[in-house]
């Protein structure tokens, strides 16, 4: 059974950086498409960035291209999201998602992603 397993996030003030990481396990991830979704408070979860694991192509959500950069290492399983000049509105709880349907660019449901993970909180101070 695959899992993710995420790390990283907390609180920090306006201009600062975080950096989250992913770890999957139980599964080849080389066909998947991983992807982190940010979900603020009474929102809906929302596509940040997505990387595709064989390629290495990756998207971002307007908002936040330029700002976050998604990396992933294939020796060691785990996807990382890098977050830079954060802002008050980046706020929210980060999830990693895995999908394993052959697709690119990236879908923005979340019902057509099988894996997530917990959730870290990043709270960003004005």
């Amino acid at each position: 059974q695959v899992q993710l397993v995420e790390s990283g996030g907390g609180l920090v003030q306006a201009g600062g950086s975080l950096r989250l990481s992913c770890a999957a396990s139980g599964g080849t991830f080389s066909g998947y498409r991983m992807a982190w979704f940010r979900q603020a408070p009474g929102k809906e979860r929302d596509l940040v960035a997505a990387i595709n694991w064989g390629s290495g192509g990756t998207y971002y959500t307007g908002s936040v291209k330029g700002r976050f950069i998604i990396t992933r290492d294939t020796s060691k399983n785990t996807v990382d999201l890098q977050l830079l000049s954060l802002q008050p509105e980046d706020t929210g709880v980060y999830y990693c998602a895995a999908d394993r349907a052959s697709r690119w660019p990236p879908t923005f449901d979340v019902d057509e992603y099988d894996f997530w993970g917990q959730g870290p909180q990043v709270t960003v101070s004005s």
